[in-house]
C-alpha cells in the first residue's frame, strides 16, 4: 500500500520553511515604510500554519523510507502546492490567482515569463520577493529537500533522480554531503555574481536581486526593460554572460574541482559543446549584425553574446529586443530556445547531454548504413553509454516536441496567434522566459493571454522543469498498480 505520510510530512516541512522566508521581504518593505509588508507577514502566518498541520499530520513514530514512487509524486506535489501558497502574496498587487500563480510558478520553475507591468515602481518587498522565488527554485527546493530528508530517515537521492535529469556517477556517498556541497557553491557563486554586479555600477539592491536570478537562469528583473536597463554598461553584460553561463554549468563538475579534480570541467563532452556552441553562434550573429551597419563590431559581440547565452542557458534576460534585428536574428533565437544547458545545472530546455547523445547515436547510424556489420558502441567522454540510454534520449526528444505541438495547438485553439502560440509553448516548456511577436517577446509580457492560456503554460512549465517523465508516469495506470 502507498503510504502518504513522509509526502505529507515533507511537505509541510517545506511550507514551515517557505512562510518563514516570507519573513526576507516583509522585513525590506517594512524597513522601506511599504504597508505592503502586512501582505507577506499574514501570507508567511497562513504557510507556515498550514505547513505545521500537514507536517503533524505525516508524522509517524516510525518513519518509512521513501521508495521511487512516493519520490515521484512528492516532486510533483511540491511543484503545485509550493507554488500555491508562494503566490499569496502577489494578491496583494491587486491581481487575481491566475495571474498571481502563472508568475509563481514562472518564478519557481526559473522561465521568468510575466504578468506583471510596471515593474520599476513595484515595491522591493515585492522584487526581493520574486528574486528568492527563482533563486530558491534553481537548486534551493532540491537542497532544501535533501537537507530534510536524512532527518526524517528517508533517502533523499529518489528526489534527486526524479528531478533533475543529471545521471553522472555519485561524486559524493552521502545525499546530505551532497547537498551541502551544491548548496555552499550555489549561494557562492550568488555572492560573487552579487560584488561584480555592484562592482559594475548595479545598486546594492538591484544587484542582489539580478544575481540570484541570474545563478538560477530565471531572468525575473526590476526593471521594465530587464537588463537592457543596464545596456549602456559593456561591463555588465559581459558579467552577467559569465555567470549565466556559470549556473548552467554542471555542479558535480564544480564538486569535482573543488575536490582536487579540476580537469573534470574542460574534460566534460556536454560543456565543451555547449562553449563551443556559443563561441560559434555568438561570433557569426556579431559578424552579421556588424555588416548591417546598426553597430560597430565590440557592441555587437556584446549584445551578441549576452543574447545568445541569456536563451541557450534559458535565463530569458535581454538587453535588446533582438526580434527587432532581423528575420535572421528571428529564426535564430527561436531554434536556441529548444538547447538548454548542462545536465545537473539550474537551466532548462533540452540539455546539451541529450543533444550530444543524439549526435552520436546519428553518426553511428551513418556508419551502419556504409558498414553494417560494424561494430561501433556509443562512447560519452570516453567511457561506453548505457544500453538503455538512447532509447532514453529519443523518446524525451519525442515527447518534447510532441508535449510543444500539444500546448501550441490550444494556445492557438484560445485564440492566439501562430507566432505567440509556439513562441509561448516552446519558452514554457523549455523554461527560457520571453517567446517572439509583440505579445510575448522581449519587449513584452503574459499579461494580455486569457486565463485559460495561462493555465496551459503553467503546466508547461512545470512539465518543462520536471523534464515531463516525473509528472507524466503519474497519468500511467500501471504507476498506482502494486
Amino acid at each position: 500500500m502507498l503510504r502518504y505520510q513522509p509526502i505529507l510530512a515533507i511537505t509541510g516541512l517545506l511550507l514551515v520553511a517557505l512562510g518563514v522566508v516570507m519573513i526576507l521581504p516583509a522585513l525590506v518593505d517594512l524597513s522601506a515604510g511599504n504597508p505592503d509588508w502586512m501582505v507577506f507577514a499574514l501570507s508567511g502566518v497562513v504557510t507556515a500554519l498550514v505547513g505545521a498541520v500537514f507536517a503533524i499530520a505525516g508524522r509517524e513514530e516510525e518513519p518509512l523510507g521513501l521508495n521511487l514512487k512516493q519520490a515521484f509524486i512528492l516532486t510533483t506535489v511540491l511543484w503545485f502546492v509550493l507554488p500555491g501558497f508562494a503566490a499569496l502574496p502577489f494578491l496583494g498587487l491587486d491581481v487575481d490567482y491566475a495571474d498571481a500563480f502563472f508568475e509563481t510558478v514562472s518564478g519557481m520553475t526559473t522561465t521568468g515569463s510575466t504578468v506583471l507591468t510596471g515593474l520599476d515602481s513595484l515595491p522591493p518587498g515585492i522584487h526581493l520577493w520574486r528574486s528568492l522565488l527563482q533563486w530558491i527554485g534553481g537548486v534551493g527546493i532540491v537542497v532544501m529537500a535533501i537537507i530534510m530528508l536524512p532527518f526524517l530517515k528517508v533517502g533523499g537521492m529518489q528526489l534527486f533522480h526524479a528531478e533533475s535529469s543529471d545521471r553522472s556517477e555519485k561524486v559524493l556517498a552521502k545525499s546530505f554531503d551532497l547537498a551541502a556541497w551544491i548548496g555552499g557553491i550555489y549561494v557562492g557563486l550568488t555572492l560573487l555574481c552579487a560584488l561584480a554586479y555592484a562592482a559594475g555600477g548595479m545598486t546594492f539592491f538591484d544587484a542582489i536581486c539580478h544575481a540570484m536570478t541570474t545563478l538560477s537562469t530565471g531572468g525575473f528583473s526590476t526593471h521594465d526593460a530587464s537588463f537592457g536597463y543596464f545596456g549602456d554598461n559593456p561591463e555588465l553584460l559581459w558579467t552577467g554572460s559569465f555567470f549565466m553561463l556559470a549556473g548552467a554549468m554542471p555542479f558535480v563538475a564544480y564538486i569535482g574541482a573543488l575536490r582536487g579534480r579540476p580537469y573534470e570541467i574542460v574534460r566534460d563532452p556536454q560543456v565543451l559543446a555547449l562553449v563551443g556552441l556559443l563561441l560559434i553562434v555568438c561570433t557569426g550573429l556579431a559578424v552579421q549584425l556588424t555588416l548591417t551597419g546598426e553597430f560597430t563590431f565590440g557592441q555587437a559581440l556584446r549584445h551578441s553574446t549576452f543574447n545568445v547565452v541569456s536563451v541557450v542557458t534559458t535565463t530569458g534576460y535581454a538587453s535588446l529586443d533582438y526580434t527587432q534585428l532581423g528575420t535572421f536574428s528571428v529564426g535564430l533565437f527561436f531554434v536556441l530556445t529548444y538547447v538548454g544547458g548542462c545536465t545537473g545545472s539550474t537551466a532548462g530546455g533540452i540539455k546539451i547531454y541529450r543533444l550530444v547523445i543524439l549526435w552520436e547515436i546519428i553518426r553511428r547510424q551513418i556508419r551502419l548504413l556504409a558498414h553494417p556489420s560494424r561494430v561501433d558502441p556509443l562512447r560519452y567522454a570516453g567511457r561506453r553509454i548505457p544500453a538503455d540510454v538512447p532509447p532514453s534520449v529519443l523518446a524525451f526528444l519525442t515527447l518534447y516536441v510532441g508535449t510543444t505541438v500539444i500546448i501550441t495547438m490550444i494556445l492557438a485553439a484560445l485564440g492566439l496567434d501562430f507566432i505567440t502560440a509556439i513562441s509561448s509553448a516552446v519558452t514554457a516548456v523549455g523554461n527560457v522566459g520571453p517567446g517572439l511577436g509583440e505579445i510575448v517577446g522581449p519587449a513584452g509580457n503574459f499579461s494580455s493571454l486569457p486565463d485559460a492560456a495561462k493555465i496551459a503554460l503553467t503546466f508547461a512549465m512545470v512539465l518543462g522543469r520536471l523534464e515531463l517523465f516525473t509528472v507524466l508516469v503519474l497519468f500511467d495506470p500501471a504507476f498506482w498498480r502494486w
